[in-house]
């Protein structure tokens, strides 16, 4: 755990959030400014920056993050009509909470990635 790590606080129950879903190793909650009816984030309970030192650090991990995503997308109802699953890595990226987190996004048409 990151002592001022945002995301940190919510696993540890410091700051509330909207939960989704959750298992031993992750955690799933609303984000707080939606890009889409449906936005949530799904994050590892450890620690780790972004997507690239995650899967550095514990591939394992990386898979079970993408395995609550994907478990996110079907409890939200998003499996059938389709959903985007994005990380962003690096300030440049957008990235603005350092703690790894999966974006899952759909309830309505996204269209391309311009």
């Amino acid at each position: 755990m990151s002592a001022d790590c945002l995301f940190c606080k919510i696993v540890a129950g410091e700051i509330p959030a909207d939960v989704v879903h959750e298992t031993a190793t992750t955690l799933a909650f609303r984000d707080i400014d939606p890009k889409a009816p449906v936005h949530v984030l799904v994050i590892p309970r450890v620690h780790h920056a972004n997507v690239a030192a995650l899967v550095a650090e514990d591939p394992g991990l990386a898979a079970e993050v993408l395995a609550a995503a994907a478990a996110v997308a079907e409890a939200e109802g998003l499996t059938g009509p389709g959903y985007r699953t994005l990380f962003n890595t690096g300030a440049d990226a957008g990235q603005t909470v350092f703690h790894v987190h999966a974006h899952v996004l759909g309830g309505r048409p996204l269209g391309g990635m311009a």
